[in-house]
């Protein structure tokens, strides 16, 4: 889904109002839209702990749980957060990719195939600085599926 009006308050309506039923409206299509992964494991980009705590809740975990549901395909919690960084909302590209560059650990060896799942892709860095840490601790694949991604034109 493009990350453009409806979806923009979609998405802010999940994040930060807790609207958690969202959550199964968004992988129901998604894997309407999606065909199912060739994957060994779902993962999901973990929530930086302080904004996890505030919102109560985690929009991607609870996106991927879906997803697993729909696709018999299970998730494993394969990246930590160790530490809080900036909000990326109000960052440009390659602010955001300084404010992500280290910001995820492996939490365990990964399997060989894994798709990356995140509610919102704007500019890749988050994305890609989370697959890149699972290529560096053995995973041969990385696919990245989100909800809702920032198109440009």
């Amino acid at each position: 889904m493009r990350y453009e009006r409806e979806a923009r308050v979609l998405v802010a309506a999940w994040k930060e109002r807790a609207q958690r039923g969202i959550a199964e409206l968004a992988a129901t299509l998604l894997a309407d839209a999606v065909a199912p992964p060739t994957a060994d494991a779902l993962a999901y980009v973990p929530a930086d702990p302080d904004r996890g705590l505030r919102r109560g809740h985690h929009p991607a975990r609870a996106l991927a749980a879906r997803l697993s549901a729909i696709w018999d395909v299970p998730v494993l919690p394969l990246l930590d957060r160790p530490r809080a960084g900036k909000a990326q909302r109000a960052l440009g590209l390659v602010e955001r990719r300084r404010n992500v560059a280290g910001a995820f650990a492996a939490s365990r060896a990964p399997p060989a195939r894994v798709v990356l799942v995140d509610d919102v892709y704007t500019t890749g860095a988050t994305a890609a600085e989370a697959a890149r840490c699972l290529l560096r601790a053995g995973a041969r694949r990385v696919d990245v599926l989100t909800f809702a991604r920032t198109v440009r034109r």
